[in-house]
Protein backbone atom coordinates (compact mmCIF):
# COMPACT_ATOMS: atom_id res chain seq x y z
CA UNK A 1 0.00 0.00 0.00
CA UNK A 2 2.92 2.30 0.97
CA UNK A 3 4.46 1.94 -2.85
CA UNK A 4 0.71 3.00 -4.17
CA UNK A 5 0.37 6.12 -2.43
CA UNK A 6 4.38 6.98 -3.13
CA UNK A 7 3.93 6.32 -7.15
CA UNK A 8 0.60 8.23 -6.91
CA UNK A 9 2.37 11.15 -4.82
CA UNK A 10 4.79 11.28 -7.66
CA UNK A 11 2.21 10.90 -10.84
CA UNK A 12 1.14 14.36 -8.97
CA UNK A 13 4.34 15.80 -8.36
CA UNK A 14 4.64 15.04 -12.41
CA UNK A 15 1.53 16.81 -12.86
CA UNK A 16 2.12 19.65 -10.95
CA UNK A 17 5.27 19.87 -13.08
CA UNK A 18 3.94 19.82 -16.80
CA UNK A 19 4.75 16.51 -16.94
CA UNK A 20 1.30 14.81 -18.36
CA UNK A 21 1.55 16.83 -21.52
CA UNK A 22 -2.01 15.56 -22.84
CA UNK A 23 -0.19 15.22 -26.06
CA UNK A 24 2.37 12.47 -24.62
CA UNK A 25 1.56 10.66 -21.87
CA UNK A 26 -0.30 7.66 -23.27
CA UNK A 27 -1.59 4.48 -22.19
CA UNK A 28 1.15 1.63 -23.42
CA UNK A 29 -1.73 -0.13 -25.03
CA UNK A 30 -1.49 -3.25 -27.27
CA UNK A 31 -1.49 -2.26 -31.10
CA UNK A 32 -1.02 1.53 -30.42
CA UNK A 33 2.88 1.55 -31.38
CA UNK A 34 2.35 0.87 -35.15
CA UNK A 35 4.73 -2.48 -35.91
CA UNK A 36 7.57 -1.67 -38.37
CA UNK A 37 6.63 -4.48 -40.43
CA UNK A 38 3.67 -1.99 -41.82
CA UNK A 39 6.02 0.49 -42.74
CA UNK A 40 8.08 -0.42 -46.31
CA UNK A 41 11.89 0.14 -46.00
CA UNK A 42 14.04 1.29 -48.71
CA UNK A 43 11.20 3.83 -50.33
CA UNK A 44 12.43 7.17 -48.96
CA UNK A 45 15.23 9.04 -50.21
CA UNK A 46 18.27 9.45 -48.59
CA UNK A 47 17.96 13.77 -47.20
CA UNK A 48 21.18 15.72 -47.40
CA UNK A 49 20.50 17.90 -44.46
CA UNK A 50 21.25 21.66 -45.39
CA UNK A 51 24.06 22.85 -45.12
CA UNK A 52 25.31 25.82 -43.07
CA UNK A 53 28.15 27.63 -43.60
CA UNK A 54 29.51 29.46 -40.51
CA UNK A 55 32.07 31.64 -42.40
CA UNK A 56 31.63 34.94 -44.75
CA UNK A 57 34.22 35.31 -47.31
CA UNK A 58 35.40 38.76 -47.92
CA UNK A 59 37.61 39.52 -51.38
CA UNK A 60 38.37 35.80 -50.83
CA UNK A 61 39.15 36.05 -47.34
CA UNK A 62 37.03 33.79 -44.60
CA UNK A 63 35.94 36.06 -42.04
CA UNK A 64 33.67 35.08 -38.71
CA UNK A 65 29.99 35.09 -39.02
CA UNK A 66 27.64 35.01 -36.62
CA UNK A 67 24.73 32.37 -36.91
CA UNK A 68 20.91 32.29 -35.11
CA UNK A 69 20.30 28.46 -35.25
CA UNK A 70 16.38 28.09 -33.36
CA UNK A 71 14.84 24.95 -31.74
CA UNK A 72 11.51 24.70 -33.05
CA UNK A 73 8.39 22.52 -32.65
CA UNK A 74 7.00 20.90 -36.08
CA UNK A 75 5.83 18.03 -38.35
CA UNK A 76 8.62 15.87 -39.84
CA UNK A 77 7.76 13.12 -42.25
CA UNK A 78 9.75 10.06 -40.84
CA UNK A 79 8.66 7.30 -43.56
CA UNK A 80 6.35 7.79 -46.95
CA UNK A 81 3.90 5.56 -44.81
CA UNK A 82 4.13 7.16 -41.60
CA UNK A 83 1.43 10.53 -40.60
CA UNK A 84 3.73 13.85 -39.90
CA UNK A 85 5.54 13.36 -36.27
CA UNK A 86 5.34 16.16 -34.09
CA UNK A 87 9.23 17.00 -33.26
CA UNK A 88 11.88 19.59 -32.00
CA UNK A 89 13.68 20.83 -34.65
CA UNK A 90 17.14 23.15 -35.24
CA UNK A 91 17.17 25.11 -37.81
CA UNK A 92 17.31 29.23 -39.00
CA UNK A 93 13.44 28.98 -38.83
CA UNK A 94 10.45 26.88 -38.18
CA UNK A 95 9.98 26.56 -41.93
CA UNK A 96 13.65 25.63 -42.90
CA UNK A 97 14.34 23.03 -39.50
CA UNK A 98 14.94 19.85 -39.80
CA UNK A 99 15.64 16.11 -38.20
CA UNK A 100 18.44 15.81 -37.82
CA UNK A 101 19.55 19.66 -37.77
CA UNK A 102 21.55 21.45 -40.41
CA UNK A 103 25.21 20.44 -41.30
CA UNK A 104 27.15 23.65 -40.00
CA UNK A 105 30.84 23.61 -41.92
CA UNK A 106 32.85 25.65 -40.07
CA UNK A 107 37.45 26.78 -41.20
CA UNK A 108 40.20 25.88 -39.10
CA UNK A 109 41.04 28.99 -37.54
CA UNK A 110 38.45 31.08 -38.28
CA UNK A 111 35.53 31.75 -35.41
CA UNK A 112 32.08 30.92 -35.51
CA UNK A 113 29.29 32.46 -33.53
CA UNK A 114 26.13 30.65 -32.53
CA UNK A 115 23.11 32.32 -31.27
CA UNK A 116 20.83 29.22 -29.69
CA UNK A 117 17.22 30.59 -29.71
CA UNK A 118 14.40 28.65 -27.53
CA UNK A 119 11.76 28.82 -29.03
CA UNK A 120 9.44 25.81 -27.88
CA UNK A 121 6.50 25.51 -26.41
CA UNK A 122 5.41 25.40 -22.69
CA UNK A 123 5.00 21.48 -22.78
CA UNK A 124 6.81 18.37 -23.95
CA UNK A 125 6.13 16.40 -26.80
CA UNK A 126 7.36 13.58 -24.44
CA UNK A 127 7.01 11.94 -21.01
CA UNK A 128 9.98 12.77 -18.68
CA UNK A 129 10.95 12.11 -15.17
CA UNK A 130 10.74 15.02 -12.57
CA UNK A 131 12.32 12.26 -9.96
CA UNK A 132 15.78 12.33 -11.23
CA UNK A 133 17.70 15.24 -11.56
CA UNK A 134 16.59 17.96 -14.03
CA UNK A 135 16.00 21.62 -15.22
CA UNK A 136 12.77 22.21 -13.99
CA UNK A 137 11.34 26.07 -14.59
CA UNK A 138 10.49 27.71 -11.33
CA UNK A 139 7.48 29.09 -13.19
CA UNK A 140 6.89 24.92 -14.49
CA UNK A 141 6.23 26.62 -18.21
CA UNK A 142 8.63 25.92 -20.91
CA UNK A 143 11.63 23.24 -22.27
CA UNK A 144 14.63 23.64 -20.98
CA UNK A 145 17.27 23.50 -23.90
CA UNK A 146 21.07 24.28 -23.47
CA UNK A 147 23.15 22.79 -26.72
CA UNK A 148 26.31 21.40 -26.71
CA UNK A 149 28.95 21.13 -29.39
CA UNK A 150 30.14 17.52 -29.23
CA UNK A 151 33.94 17.50 -29.35
CA UNK A 152 34.41 21.29 -29.62
CA UNK A 153 37.27 22.48 -27.94
CA UNK A 154 36.48 26.01 -26.91
CA UNK A 155 35.73 28.00 -23.21
CA UNK A 156 33.04 26.61 -20.93
CA UNK A 157 30.59 29.32 -21.27
CA UNK A 158 30.31 27.89 -24.76
CA UNK A 159 30.13 24.47 -24.03
CA UNK A 160 26.90 23.83 -23.11
CA UNK A 161 26.95 23.20 -19.11
CA UNK A 162 23.86 21.01 -18.10
CA UNK A 163 22.87 23.53 -15.92
CA UNK A 164 23.20 26.31 -18.69
CA UNK A 165 19.60 25.68 -19.56
CA UNK A 166 17.09 28.08 -20.61
CA UNK A 167 13.47 28.63 -22.16
CA UNK A 168 11.97 30.18 -24.75
CA UNK A 169 13.21 33.53 -24.86
CA UNK A 170 15.27 33.47 -22.26
CA UNK A 171 12.65 34.26 -19.95
CA UNK A 172 13.95 31.49 -17.56
CA UNK A 173 17.59 30.26 -17.10
CA UNK A 174 19.61 27.54 -15.60
CA UNK A 175 21.92 28.52 -12.13
CA UNK A 176 25.70 28.67 -14.84
CA UNK A 177 23.56 30.58 -17.40
CA UNK A 178 26.06 33.25 -18.61
CA UNK A 179 25.37 34.61 -22.00
CA UNK A 180 23.11 33.84 -25.12
CA UNK A 181 26.01 33.80 -28.03
CA UNK A 182 28.69 30.68 -27.83
CA UNK A 183 31.75 31.17 -29.54
CA UNK A 184 33.58 28.85 -31.51
CA UNK A 185 37.32 29.54 -32.40
CA UNK A 186 37.66 26.40 -34.43
CA UNK A 187 40.97 25.96 -33.66
CA UNK A 188 41.65 22.33 -33.12
CA UNK A 189 42.15 19.86 -35.51
CA UNK A 190 39.90 19.36 -38.68
CA UNK A 191 37.12 16.41 -38.00
CA UNK A 192 33.80 15.62 -37.24
CA UNK A 193 31.46 16.79 -34.52
CA UNK A 194 28.04 17.00 -33.59
CA UNK A 195 25.98 19.43 -31.77
CA UNK A 196 22.55 18.27 -29.75
CA UNK A 197 20.14 19.12 -26.71
CA UNK A 198 22.42 18.66 -22.99
CA UNK A 199 19.95 19.98 -20.66
CA UNK A 200 20.11 18.52 -16.97
CA UNK A 201 17.64 15.64 -17.10
CA UNK A 202 16.26 16.17 -20.32
CA UNK A 203 18.86 15.12 -22.65
CA UNK A 204 17.52 11.88 -23.69
CA UNK A 205 14.07 13.22 -24.29
CA UNK A 206 15.44 16.04 -26.23
CA UNK A 207 17.34 14.29 -28.39
CA UNK A 208 14.64 11.21 -28.94
CA UNK A 209 12.04 14.62 -30.12
CA UNK A 210 15.01 15.81 -32.40
CA UNK A 211 17.72 17.61 -31.43
CA UNK A 212 20.66 16.76 -32.94
CA UNK A 213 23.14 17.58 -35.75
CA UNK A 214 26.23 17.46 -37.89
CA UNK A 215 29.42 20.16 -37.66
CA UNK A 216 32.28 19.48 -39.43
CA UNK A 217 35.23 21.88 -39.30
CA UNK A 218 37.58 21.89 -42.71
CA UNK A 219 41.34 22.90 -42.82
CA UNK A 220 42.04 22.75 -46.41
CA UNK A 221 45.44 23.36 -46.40
CA UNK A 222 45.83 20.06 -44.34
CA UNK A 223 43.04 18.07 -45.76
CA UNK A 224 43.28 19.22 -49.97
CA UNK A 225 46.51 16.98 -50.53
CA UNK A 226 45.02 14.02 -49.23
CA UNK A 227 42.82 13.62 -52.26
CA UNK A 228 39.73 12.14 -50.25
CA UNK A 229 36.59 13.47 -50.64
CA UNK A 230 36.35 16.66 -48.76
CA UNK A 231 33.30 18.80 -49.33
CA UNK A 232 31.90 17.93 -51.94
CA UNK A 233 28.57 17.61 -51.39
CA UNK A 234 27.93 14.37 -53.94
CA UNK A 235 30.54 12.57 -52.32
CA UNK A 236 30.97 13.70 -48.61
CA UNK A 237 27.80 13.06 -46.73
CA UNK A 238 27.18 13.26 -42.83
CA UNK A 239 25.14 9.97 -41.80
CA UNK A 240 22.93 10.80 -38.62
CA UNK A 241 21.76 7.22 -37.55
CA UNK A 242 19.43 6.83 -34.67
CA UNK A 243 16.33 4.58 -33.42
CA UNK A 244 13.07 5.82 -33.06
CA UNK A 245 9.67 3.79 -32.44
CA UNK A 246 6.49 5.08 -33.35
CA UNK A 247 2.71 5.22 -32.43
CA UNK A 248 -0.53 5.05 -35.17
CA UNK A 249 -0.84 8.54 -35.19
CA UNK A 250 2.80 9.46 -36.78
CA UNK A 251 4.02 10.42 -32.61
CA UNK A 252 7.11 9.33 -31.32
CA UNK A 253 6.63 6.46 -28.95
CA UNK A 254 8.36 6.78 -25.47
CA UNK A 255 7.66 4.46 -22.50
CA UNK A 256 5.64 6.29 -20.24
CA UNK A 257 5.88 3.85 -17.70
CA UNK A 258 9.31 3.46 -15.59
CA UNK A 259 10.76 0.45 -14.66
CA UNK A 260 10.76 1.53 -11.03
CA UNK A 261 7.56 3.27 -11.03
CA UNK A 262 7.60 3.48 -7.51
CA UNK A 263 10.66 5.37 -7.69
CA UNK A 264 10.98 6.94 -10.80
CA UNK A 265 7.64 6.60 -13.06
CA UNK A 266 8.90 7.19 -16.12
CA UNK A 267 12.39 6.22 -16.35
CA UNK A 268 13.58 3.98 -18.16
CA UNK A 269 17.60 2.74 -17.96
CA UNK A 270 17.99 2.54 -21.92
CA UNK A 271 15.66 3.47 -24.71
CA UNK A 272 15.70 1.54 -28.12
CA UNK A 273 13.10 2.20 -31.41
CA UNK A 274 12.17 -0.98 -34.09
CA UNK A 275 13.00 1.43 -36.79
CA UNK A 276 16.19 2.85 -38.04
CA UNK A 277 16.79 6.56 -39.20
CA UNK A 278 19.24 7.53 -41.31
CA UNK A 279 19.26 11.82 -41.90
CA UNK A 280 15.95 11.84 -40.76
CA UNK A 281 14.28 8.82 -43.18
CA UNK A 282 13.11 5.57 -42.04
CA UNK A 283 15.61 3.20 -43.54
CA UNK A 284 16.02 5.19 -47.00
CA UNK A 285 17.62 4.51 -50.10
CA UNK A 286 20.48 6.49 -51.91
CA UNK A 287 21.58 5.93 -55.84
CA UNK A 288 25.37 5.59 -55.61
CA UNK A 289 27.71 5.85 -58.66
CA UNK A 290 30.29 3.09 -58.93
CA UNK A 291 33.40 4.95 -57.43
CA UNK A 292 34.52 6.22 -54.26
CA UNK A 293 32.08 8.30 -51.43
CA UNK A 294 32.95 9.47 -48.08
CA UNK A 295 30.39 8.93 -45.34
CA UNK A 296 31.01 10.74 -42.03
CA UNK A 297 28.76 8.15 -39.81
CA UNK A 298 27.16 9.64 -36.51
CA UNK A 299 25.50 7.26 -33.83
CA UNK A 300 22.97 9.45 -32.51
CA UNK A 301 20.67 6.86 -30.69
CA UNK A 302 20.04 7.53 -26.68
CA UNK A 303 21.64 3.84 -26.19
CA UNK A 304 21.62 1.72 -29.40
CA UNK A 305 24.74 0.35 -30.21
CA UNK A 306 25.53 -0.28 -34.16
CA UNK A 307 27.63 -2.84 -35.69
CA UNK A 308 27.24 -2.01 -39.35
CA UNK A 309 28.39 -4.41 -42.21
CA UNK A 310 27.48 -4.71 -45.73
CA UNK A 311 25.45 -7.61 -46.80
CA UNK A 312 27.43 -7.74 -49.87
CA UNK A 313 30.69 -7.55 -48.82
CA UNK A 314 31.68 -4.16 -48.75
CA UNK A 315 34.64 -2.85 -46.36
CA UNK A 316 34.88 0.31 -44.41
CA UNK A 317 38.22 1.87 -45.47
CA UNK A 318 38.27 4.16 -41.67
CA UNK A 319 40.00 7.42 -42.52
CA UNK A 320 38.98 9.35 -38.78
CA UNK A 321 37.64 8.39 -35.97
CA UNK A 322 35.59 10.79 -34.07
CA UNK A 323 36.88 14.69 -34.35
CA UNK A 324 40.56 13.53 -35.62
CA UNK A 325 41.56 11.96 -38.54
CA UNK A 326 43.79 8.61 -38.13
CA UNK A 327 47.66 8.26 -38.81
CA UNK A 328 46.99 6.04 -42.24
CA UNK A 329 43.58 4.55 -43.36
CA UNK A 330 42.38 1.34 -41.33
CA UNK A 331 40.36 -1.26 -44.03
CA UNK A 332 37.65 -3.31 -41.63
CA UNK A 333 34.58 -5.83 -43.07
CA UNK A 334 32.00 -4.28 -39.85
CA UNK A 335 32.43 -1.12 -37.74
CA UNK A 336 30.92 -1.19 -33.97
CA UNK A 337 29.67 2.26 -32.89
CA UNK A 338 28.59 3.53 -29.93
CA UNK A 339 26.19 6.13 -28.89
CA UNK A 340 28.23 9.48 -29.94
CA UNK A 341 30.89 8.02 -31.80
CA UNK A 342 31.90 9.03 -34.91
CA UNK A 343 33.22 6.61 -37.78
CA UNK A 344 34.41 8.40 -40.68
CA UNK A 345 34.72 5.83 -43.53
CA UNK A 346 35.59 5.68 -47.06
CA UNK A 347 33.08 3.11 -49.29
CA UNK A 348 34.20 2.33 -52.71
CA UNK A 349 31.64 1.14 -54.77
CA UNK A 350 33.55 -0.02 -57.53
CA UNK A 351 33.90 -2.99 -56.03
CA UNK A 352 30.75 -4.29 -55.63
CA UNK A 353 29.63 -7.02 -57.57
CA UNK A 354 26.30 -6.57 -57.77
CA UNK A 355 23.97 -3.73 -58.18
CA UNK A 356 22.89 -2.71 -54.59
CA UNK A 357 24.39 -2.80 -51.20
CA UNK A 358 22.21 -2.88 -47.83
CA UNK A 359 24.37 -1.51 -44.64
CA UNK A 360 22.83 -3.94 -41.98
CA UNK A 361 23.72 -3.99 -38.04
CA UNK A 362 23.70 -7.00 -36.13
CA UNK A 363 24.87 -5.45 -32.23
CA UNK A 364 22.71 -7.07 -29.55
CA UNK A 365 20.98 -4.23 -27.25
CA UNK A 366 21.52 -3.40 -24.68
CA UNK A 367 24.92 -4.42 -26.04
CA UNK A 368 26.87 -6.57 -25.24
CA UNK A 369 24.89 -9.23 -23.94
CA UNK A 370 21.27 -8.16 -25.08
CA UNK A 371 18.55 -8.99 -27.47
CA UNK A 372 19.43 -9.89 -30.98
CA UNK A 373 18.51 -7.51 -33.37
CA UNK A 374 15.41 -8.40 -35.70
CA UNK A 375 14.65 -7.42 -39.42
CA UNK A 376 13.76 -3.74 -38.76
CA UNK A 377 16.60 -2.84 -36.52
CA UNK A 378 19.06 -4.99 -38.60
CA UNK A 379 18.31 -2.95 -41.52
CA UNK A 380 20.06 0.69 -41.93
CA UNK A 381 19.84 1.59 -45.54
CA UNK A 382 20.13 0.61 -49.17
CA UNK A 383 22.86 1.69 -51.60
CA UNK A 384 21.58 1.19 -55.25
CA UNK A 385 24.51 1.07 -57.85
CA UNK A 386 24.32 2.60 -60.94
CA UNK A 387 25.75 -0.58 -63.42
CA UNK A 388 27.98 2.02 -65.47
CA UNK A 389 31.82 2.55 -64.56
CA UNK A 390 33.42 5.73 -64.56
CA UNK A 391 36.99 7.45 -63.65
CA UNK A 392 37.05 7.88 -60.04
CA UNK A 393 38.88 11.40 -59.27
CA UNK A 394 39.40 10.51 -55.36
CA UNK A 395 41.69 8.32 -53.67
CA UNK A 396 43.10 7.05 -50.20
CA UNK A 397 46.24 7.82 -49.48
CA UNK A 398 48.34 5.53 -47.42
CA UNK A 399 49.38 8.13 -45.08
CA UNK A 400 46.96 10.69 -43.36
CA UNK A 401 47.29 12.90 -40.61
CA UNK A 402 49.88 12.01 -37.94
CA UNK A 403 49.72 13.39 -34.60
CA UNK A 404 52.11 13.64 -32.16
CA UNK A 405 52.46 10.38 -30.51
CA UNK A 406 51.47 10.28 -26.73
CA UNK A 407 53.50 8.76 -23.81
CA UNK A 408 52.31 7.40 -20.43
CA UNK A 409 55.63 8.85 -18.94
CA UNK A 410 54.17 12.45 -19.98
CA UNK A 411 51.08 12.04 -17.70
CA UNK A 412 51.19 14.42 -14.39
CA UNK A 413 48.61 12.45 -12.84
CA UNK A 414 46.64 9.00 -12.69
CA UNK A 415 42.93 8.58 -11.68
CA UNK A 416 40.76 5.17 -10.86
CA UNK A 417 37.39 6.29 -12.47
CA UNK A 418 34.48 3.82 -11.68
CA UNK A 419 31.25 3.00 -12.95
CA UNK A 420 28.64 1.89 -11.02
CA UNK A 421 25.17 0.86 -11.53
CA UNK A 422 22.37 0.38 -8.50
CA UNK A 423 19.20 -1.58 -8.36
CA UNK A 424 15.90 -2.02 -6.38
CA UNK A 425 14.62 -5.08 -4.27
CA UNK A 426 13.32 -5.94 -8.03
CA UNK A 427 16.72 -5.62 -9.20
CA UNK A 428 15.96 -2.99 -11.65
CA UNK A 429 18.26 -0.43 -12.33
CA UNK A 430 17.35 2.96 -10.12
CA UNK A 431 20.33 5.01 -11.02
CA UNK A 432 23.89 4.91 -11.84
CA UNK A 433 27.08 6.79 -10.64
CA UNK A 434 30.52 7.54 -11.41
CA UNK A 435 33.04 6.77 -8.24
CA UNK A 436 30.25 6.59 -5.97
CA UNK A 437 29.14 9.97 -6.44
CA UNK A 438 26.14 12.21 -7.94
CA UNK A 439 27.15 15.06 -10.17
CA UNK A 440 25.92 17.25 -7.73
CA UNK A 441 28.57 16.27 -5.20
CA UNK A 442 32.03 18.61 -5.10
CA UNK A 443 34.74 17.86 -8.02
CA UNK A 444 37.25 15.59 -7.78
CA UNK A 445 38.85 15.59 -11.42
CA UNK A 446 40.78 18.92 -11.46
CA UNK A 447 43.22 18.57 -14.70
CA UNK A 448 45.97 21.35 -15.22
CA UNK A 449 45.38 22.80 -19.17
CA UNK A 450 48.47 21.17 -21.29
CA UNK A 451 48.74 18.05 -19.55
CA UNK A 452 48.28 14.33 -19.58
CA UNK A 453 46.66 12.19 -16.96
CA UNK A 454 46.26 8.24 -17.64
CA UNK A 455 42.82 7.52 -16.27
CA UNK A 456 42.18 3.67 -15.18
CA UNK A 457 37.92 3.14 -16.09
CA UNK A 458 36.38 0.44 -14.08
CA UNK A 459 33.33 -0.96 -15.59
CA UNK A 460 31.41 -2.92 -12.71
CA UNK A 461 28.84 -2.60 -14.76
CA UNK A 462 27.26 -5.06 -16.92
CA UNK A 463 26.55 -2.53 -19.44
CA UNK A 464 29.08 -1.09 -22.20
CA UNK A 465 29.54 2.80 -20.96
CA UNK A 466 30.53 5.02 -24.10
CA UNK A 467 32.84 7.54 -22.11
CA UNK A 468 32.85 11.25 -23.19
CA UNK A 469 35.14 13.67 -21.37
CA UNK A 470 34.49 17.31 -22.75
CA UNK A 471 37.30 19.58 -23.61
CA UNK A 472 40.07 16.65 -23.49
CA UNK A 473 40.63 13.98 -25.79
CA UNK A 474 42.47 10.58 -25.13
CA UNK A 475 44.13 7.67 -26.58
CA UNK A 476 43.25 3.95 -25.49
CA UNK A 477 46.18 2.44 -24.25
CA UNK A 478 44.79 -1.30 -23.26
CA UNK A 479 41.99 -2.60 -22.05
CA UNK A 480 42.58 -5.81 -18.87
CA UNK A 481 39.66 -7.86 -17.65
CA UNK A 482 39.25 -8.09 -13.80
CA UNK A 483 39.13 -11.57 -11.92
CA UNK A 484 38.02 -12.01 -9.06
CA UNK A 485 35.23 -9.35 -10.41
CA UNK A 486 32.41 -10.02 -7.43
CA UNK A 487 35.03 -9.74 -4.94
CA UNK A 488 36.56 -6.51 -6.15
CA UNK A 489 33.02 -5.44 -6.71
CA UNK A 490 32.53 -6.22 -3.04
CA UNK A 491 35.72 -4.18 -2.40
CA UNK A 492 34.86 -1.17 -4.22
CA UNK A 493 31.37 -0.98 -3.21
CA UNK A 494 32.26 -0.85 0.77
CA UNK A 495 34.99 1.69 0.05
CA UNK A 496 35.12 3.31 -3.50
CA UNK A 497 38.57 3.27 -3.42
CA UNK A 498 40.46 1.01 -6.19
CA UNK A 499 44.03 1.33 -4.71
CA UNK A 500 42.59 0.33 -1.14
CA UNK A 501 40.82 -2.42 -3.02
CA UNK A 502 44.48 -3.37 -4.38
CA UNK A 503 43.28 -3.08 -8.19
CA UNK A 504 46.54 -4.64 -9.51
CA UNK A 505 45.67 -8.16 -7.88
CA UNK A 506 42.72 -7.43 -10.03
CA UNK A 507 43.26 -5.87 -13.47
CA UNK A 508 45.34 -9.32 -14.43
CA UNK A 509 42.94 -10.75 -17.19
CA UNK A 510 42.41 -11.57 -20.56
CA UNK A 511 43.19 -7.89 -22.22
CA UNK A 512 41.81 -7.09 -25.33
CA UNK A 513 43.27 -5.68 -28.35
CA UNK A 514 42.28 -1.99 -29.29
CA UNK A 515 41.12 -2.07 -32.96
CA UNK A 516 43.37 -0.67 -35.29
CA UNK A 517 40.75 2.27 -36.66
CA UNK A 518 40.24 3.13 -32.80
CA UNK A 519 43.98 3.78 -31.66
CA UNK A 520 43.92 7.05 -33.00
CA UNK A 521 42.65 10.33 -30.64
CA UNK A 522 38.96 9.92 -29.33
CA UNK A 523 36.52 11.50 -27.57
CA UNK A 524 34.75 8.57 -26.71
CA UNK A 525 35.31 4.82 -26.25
CA UNK A 526 33.40 1.93 -25.17
CA UNK A 527 34.11 0.73 -21.72
CA UNK A 528 33.69 -2.98 -21.73
CA UNK A 529 31.96 -4.54 -18.85
CA UNK A 530 34.20 -6.38 -16.41
CA UNK A 531 37.56 -5.02 -17.61
CA UNK A 532 40.13 -1.45 -16.64
CA UNK A 533 40.16 0.54 -19.72
CA UNK A 534 43.15 2.52 -19.42
CA UNK A 535 43.41 5.92 -21.65
CA UNK A 536 45.60 8.71 -21.85
CA UNK A 537 44.22 12.07 -21.64
CA UNK A 538 45.40 15.23 -23.77
CA UNK A 539 44.01 18.39 -22.39
CA UNK A 540 45.35 20.86 -25.05
CA UNK A 541 45.50 20.85 -28.89
CA UNK A 542 46.66 17.59 -29.81
CA UNK A 543 48.08 18.68 -33.49
CA UNK A 544 50.43 21.41 -32.09
CA UNK A 545 49.89 19.93 -28.19
CA UNK A 546 49.97 23.79 -27.47
CA UNK A 547 47.64 24.53 -24.54
CA UNK A 548 44.55 26.56 -25.32
CA UNK A 549 44.15 29.83 -26.01
CA UNK A 550 41.43 30.49 -23.76
CA UNK A 551 41.08 30.04 -20.02
CA UNK A 552 39.94 26.41 -19.10
CA UNK A 553 39.73 27.62 -15.82
CA UNK A 554 36.93 29.81 -16.32
CA UNK A 555 32.82 28.77 -15.14
CA UNK A 556 31.30 26.90 -15.38
CA UNK A 557 33.72 23.88 -16.20
CA UNK A 558 33.07 21.11 -18.01
CA UNK A 559 32.21 17.07 -17.29
CA UNK A 560 32.40 13.92 -18.21
CA UNK A 561 29.74 11.06 -18.45
CA UNK A 562 28.26 7.98 -20.03
CA UNK A 563 26.72 8.82 -23.37
CA UNK A 564 24.33 6.22 -23.22
CA UNK A 565 21.84 9.42 -22.54
CA UNK A 566 19.15 7.81 -20.38
CA UNK A 567 22.26 6.73 -17.64
CA UNK A 568 23.51 10.46 -17.90
CA UNK A 569 20.42 11.70 -17.02
CA UNK A 570 20.29 9.58 -14.02
CA UNK A 571 23.38 10.80 -13.10
CA UNK A 572 26.41 8.90 -15.01
CA UNK A 573 27.79 12.54 -15.13
CA UNK A 574 30.56 14.61 -13.06
CA UNK A 575 32.10 17.62 -13.27
CA UNK A 576 35.28 18.32 -14.95
CA UNK A 577 37.06 21.35 -13.18
CA UNK A 578 40.30 23.16 -14.54
CA UNK A 579 42.83 24.86 -12.02
CA UNK A 580 45.76 27.15 -12.38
Amino acid sequence: MERIVVFYLVMILGSMLGVLSSSSWRDDQEGVIISPSQLKMFVDELPDMPRIQAFDVVNGVSKPKSLEIGMFKKYWKFHRDLPPTPVFAYGTSQHTATVPGPTIEALYGVDTYVTWQNHLPSEHILPWDPTIPTAIPSTKKGIPTVVHLHGGIHQSDSDGNSNSWFTAGFKERGPTWTKATYHYPNMQQPGNLWYHDHAMGLTRVNLLAGLSGAYIIRHHEVEAPLGLPNGDYEFDRPLVIFDRSFLKDGSIYMNSTGNNPNIHPQWQPEYFGDAIIVNGKAWPRMIVRRRRYRFRIINASNARFFRFFFTNGLDFIHVASDSAYLGRPVTTNETLLAPSEIADVVIDFSRSKSDFAILANNAPYPYPSGDSVNKANGRVMKFIIRRKREVDTWRVPSNLIKYPSPALSSASSTRYIAMYEYTSATDEPTHLYINGKSYDEPVTETPKAGTSEVWNVINLTEDNHPLHIHLGLFVVMDQTALVNVEKFKACMTSFNDAIKCQIGRYARGKRLEVPAHEKGWKNVYKMTPGYVTKILVRFSYIHSNASYGFDATAEPGYIYHCHILDHEDNVMMRPLKFVK
